[in-house]
């Protein structure tokens, strides 16, 4: 029998290279990390790890890719918000690499995204916000 952290580690990486890889989208990753009883998870870029949350309280930590570079000093919300389209809509020659660079480039340190919340929450240097509510 496999231990309950392995499973949930073995789950996250999966979704995590399947991200990278641009074999999952953002809503089948949403629904295989619910379904695994993930309540939340965050992306650290300065740290290039990766947070994932139960509700019972547990937690794993993945390493993600690395994007090369600082994180930019301004927070520019309507570059965010067009890589967070060009995401949703899947537009051509998107990759989930590009997108972690693009919003690098747009002064996002990192984000959460909350299942319960339905939204996730962009964070610059300084402490700025952006947030993103799951369409419906």
């Amino acid at each position: 029998m496999e231990d309950p952290k392995t499973s949930l580690t073995s789950i996250a990486k999966a979704c995590l290279d399947g991200a990278e890889a641009g074999s999952m989208t953002f809503p089948d990753i949403v629904r295989t990390l619910m379904a695994a009883g993930f309540e939340s998870y965050a992306i650290d870029f300065r740290r290039a790890r990766a947070l994932y949350y139960t509700a019972e309280g547990d937690w794993l930590e993945l390493q993600i890719h690395q994007v090369d570079g600082p994180v930019a000093a301004v927070f520019d919300v309507p570059r965010i918000r067009d890589a967070i389209r060009q995401a949703q809509q899947l537009a051509p020659g998107y990759s989930y690499k590009g997108f972690c660079r693009t919003v690098v480039d747009a002064g996002c340190c990192g984000y959460v995204v909350s299942f319960l919340g339905r939204r996730a929450v962009y964070a610059g240097r300084t402490g700025e916000t952006h947030v993103e509510h799951f369409p419906d």
